[in-house]
Parts: structure tokens; sequence; C-alpha cells
């Protein structure tokens, strides 16, 4: 009797401990009640640039730019026994802590859609029944510009980046996020001391740790940014050394937890809001701290993780996010990562300096039997700036994926109307191996010479093209005149339609001054031969 007695204790006990686990979990709100006044307000929510990006490529604002309901957030800050850790409003969710007991009891709340936990054994009683269904498969111009790359020659050279470069376009007016898990010494180190001194660093955060002091953290995401911005004369290039850049860490480097992914979404949110152009993140998550959270092969579809889904409404705000495909090809799990998985994402793989696949990268396809990864870069053997400051050799998906970015906005700065899915669409069928492809290459190397003739030829065919460069600007427009033209009326209009200023240019003397206008997206208009061209131009 004693030990039967005894046991019953003991399964209690165990069953009482159990249900005071504390588990990581998202709830989801049904509606946002300040939708009318947000709207009414759009500078509440994004910047003016993210809202001239919007305007550029014609992006309707809509329900998931609007914040998560303030007063949803305090009501479950003071639930009994939860945490709040991070918000979306993409995706109207809180990530929480908590008990069971406790996020359950969450679910009568009036305004409370659902709870998906990051232990996916508890979602059967955490669901309510309007939780989308997620069908698995069974079973992360007329100047030029010259540098000597040095050690960095062979990774931009492969891409065929050095082409965009030697036309001018560095990245200059681009914006670039970069996600990461900590950016030590870019405060210091001399490879950054071109982009200090020309003040490309626009901010960052440390969403980990809640603070303004980004120059902290794990070095990774520093050696990330040296492939695109990194400056050492004559020996180290970057292959967009004239972008900008905002400085994210939502990587804890000691823990692997989902809250890792909610953060990301924030960030990325945060980048949008900017008006963010390129997102650069070299991260990947499958596995985690404690096993009950980890992913399967079957949820690698891009549309199960809290990441990807944030990662894919990213590309719907007009934002293109290049991604590592990950560095477990050769281990038992050798696929993709989230958020690399996500359709809208272009994922890197890595080759060697030869242009050969790299053991490491991971494959593909998605469990949604997709494309991934969708190209590579340089990422063995690639050279980066490392945790000592010094110019050294490093492998990784991290790696190519930064490589790539930095000619990605190379390549937008000098084609602006295209849409962040053209440019995607451009690199793929640009690559080696397209239309066919690989499960470790995808479609391979792309070639950014083919893309940059390719449209500079459909421009030179139209009879009506007039160049508009650089785009975007801080100071002033020069204009690439058709060659029957010598002299084109000029008039500024502001979003708006108001007229703002008029001049005549000529081929002679082919500018226009734009140093008084205010940040933000204008029209101009040119006159000539009895034709009107318009074009659209960004004010830095």
């Amino acid at each position: 009797m004693k030990t039967k007695l005894l046991l019953t204790l003991l399964f209690l006990f165990s069953l009482n401990i159990a249900l005071a686990q504390v588990e990581d979990a998202w709830i989801f709100f049904k509606d946002k009640p300040s939708q009318t006044i947000f709207m009414a307000s759009p500078l509440s929510m994004l910047s003016q640039r993210a809202l001239d990006r919007r305007m550029r490529y014609n992006i309707d604002l809509d329900l998931k730019d609007i914040p998560v309901e303030a007063s949803y957030i305090t009501q479950i800050k003071n639930a009994t026994g939860i945490t709040v850790k991070a918000k979306s409003k993409w995706l109207n969710a809180l990530h929480i802590q908590g008990t069971q007991t406790d996020i359950t009891n969450l679910l009568d709340l009036n305004f409370v859609s659902k709870v998906e936990y990051a232990n996916k054994s508890l979602n059967t009683s955490g669901k309510d029944e309007n939780q989308e269904k997620v069908d698995h498969k069974t079973d992360k111009l007329d100047f030029t510009t010259d540098f000597n790359y040095g050690n960095a020659a062979n990774q931009i050279q492969m891409l065929k980046g050095n082409v965009l470069h030697q036309n001018n376009f560095t990245g200059g007016g681009m914006q670039i996020a970069i996600i990461d898990a900590g950016f030590p010494n870019v405060d210091n180190f001399a490879a950054f001391k071109r982009i200090r001194d020309n003040n490309q660093i626009l901010g960052g955060y440390d969403f980990v740790n809640r603070n303004e002091n980004f120059y902290t953290g794990y070095y990774h995401g520093m050696s990330v940014l040296s492939t695109i911005a990194g400056y050492v004369e004559n020996q180290f290039v970057g292959t967009a050394p004239d972008a900008k850049f905002y400085l994210f860490i939502s990587e804890d480097a000691v823990n692997e937890t989902p809250l890792e992914e909610s953060l990301w979404v924030e960030a990325t949110e945060k980048a949008d809001s900017l008006g963010v152009d390129v997102i650069n993140t070299s991260l990947g998550y499958t596995t985690f701290d404690n096993s009950k959270y980890n992913y399967t092969y079957a949820d690698m579809d891009g549309k199960t993780t809290f990441i990807s889904r944030g990662a894919e409404i990213a590309f719907s705000r007009g934002m293109i996010v290049v991604n590592s495909a990950g560095n477990d090809g050769d281990d038992p799990w050798h696929y993709i990562s989230a958020p690399a998985d996500a359709v809208s994402v272009l994922s890197i793989g890595a080759v060697n300096a030869t242009g050969v696949i790299a053991n490491f990268s991971s494959y593909g396809p998605t469990a949604d039997n997709r494309v991934k990864p969708d190209v590579c870069a340089q990422g063995a053997g690639v050279y980066i700036i490392n945790s000592s400051g010094s110019i050294a050799s490093s492998n990784g998906t991290s790696f190519s994926a930064p490589v790539l970015t930095g000619v990605i906005a190379c390549l937008w700065q000098a084609f602006p109307d295209k849409t962040n899915a053209e440019i995607i669409q451009l690199v793929k069928e640009s690559a080696h191996l397209y239309p066919n492809f690989t499960a470790q290459e995808g479609y391979g190397i792309p070639n950014f010479e083919t893309i940059f003739n390719l449209l500079s030829t459909e421009e030179a065919e139209d009879i009506l093209e007039v160049v508009a460069y650089p785009n975007p600007s801080e100071n002033e427009i020069k204009f690439k005149f058709p060659d029957q033209v010598t002299e084109m009326e000029l008039v500024v209009f502001d979003t708006l339609g108001k007229r703002l200023s008029s001049e005549k240019i000529t081929k002679s003397n082919p500018t226009t001054d734009i140093s008084n206008l205010s940040q933000g997206l204008y029209f101009i208009q040119l006159k000539f031969d009895n034709k009107i061209k318009t074009i659209k131009i960004l004010k830095n």
C-alpha cells in the first residue's frame, strides 16, 4: 500500500512539474481596432522613404502595416504567468512565455484568434477551428569606378559584379539591413573606416538585449558586413562599398530558441518601416536547445515556421530578402533551413573559388518540392574581415549570401524601376545552370554582366528611353539623352502632382540640381521632339 501511494505521489508530482513547464508560444489576434486611425496617418507607421518605395512599386498599405493593438498587448502582459518577449504587426501576434495552462487560458479572451506552441505536440489543444491547415509531405554610364579588390577579387569577379562597379554602380543610394548576431568593432576596425567616415551606417538595434548598442555581440555579423562594405585600399573591397546600412541583432549567440525567429521578424518589420531595399540574413533555424521545438524536413515548406512567414511578408512590402542556404550539406540533416525555404527569399548556396559546389552547402528541394537554394556565390575560401580586424579566408553560406547581396544592391541601383520580383527572376535566369538545376546548387552561379547588358540593351532599343543617374541621389541627377535629342524641357512634380520647378537641359550640360528638394519620391517629366517621358526619382 505504501509503495502504491508513493508511486501515485511521484506520478502526481511529475505531472505538476510537466504542467508547470514554461513554454514558448505565439498568440494571434483577430483584428486591429485602430486600423482607421493609423491608415489616416501613414507616417505614424512608416518613414517617408518606406512610403516612397511603396508608391514606386505600386504597393498599397494594408492591415499588415497597422501596429498590434496596444490594449491587447497590455492585457496579455497583465495576464497571470505570461511574459511577452516580442511582437509582430505583420502576423498580428505576440511571442509569449508561460505554462501551458496559463497560455491556454488566453484563448478565453474574445480578441484572441489562436495560439501556436513552439512545441508542436501541444498544438492540438491550442488551435482554434480557423487555424490554417498545413499540408506537409511526409518524411536556415559614362564614367567608371575602378577598384583594386585584392584578396576579394575572385568573389565579386565570379559574379561579374565588377562590371556594375565599372559603370559606377557601387550601391550608392541603396539601403541594406543586415540581421545577425552582432557587430563588434565595426566602430573601430580600419576596414570599416570608409563607411564610418562617409556616414554609411544609418543606425541599428540589439533586439536580443533591447538596447541601442549594436556594436556588440558575436563577431559573425561584423564579418558578414565586411563582405559587402569592407574596404582596405588595394587589399580588400566589398561588393557594395557605397551602400548604406542598418545593423540589427536578432540572434542570441549563446542560446538557440524560437524567440530568435520572432526577433528576426521584428527586425525585418523595422527595416521595412525605415525604407530598406535589401535585407541580408546569414541565419537559419532547424534545431533548438530544447529538442521539443526542433523542426523536421516536412516543416521546410516555406509556410510553417514563424520566420519564413515573416520573410514572405517582407517580400510583399517590396524588399529583397537574401538568406544563406545553410551549412549542413555534409551532415545527417543536409537540407536548407528556415527562412531559406520561403518562396520569395533568395536563398544562396556556396561554391569554392573555381565554382565547384562546397560540400557543406545545404541541399534542397523544399518539403513541397521547390528549387532551393536558388543560386550560389563563393562561400568556400571566401575573404572576410575576421574577429581581429584582419583579412582572412573563411567558409560558409553565411558569406556567400552577403557577397551576392551587395551585387544585387548594385544591380538594383542601376535599374531602380525593376521590382523585387523582376530582379530576383533576372538573377535566377542569368545563372549558369538555368533552366536546369541541382538539389545543392539550385540554378548555379549568376552572371550580373549578362543582366546588365540585357537591361541596358532594352533601354537603348526604346527610342523614348532617357536614363537618369544616379537614382537615388542626394544632390544632382544626370541624364543620358537619346541619340537624336540635343535639348529637353524638364519639369519636377511631387507625388501629389504639384509642379515644383522647370528648366531646359542640354546634351552638353545634362544635369539638374535637386539639392533643394526634401527627401522623398518625385516625378521628372521630360519633353523632347513632341514626346513626353516621365521618370521617378528618389532624393536621399
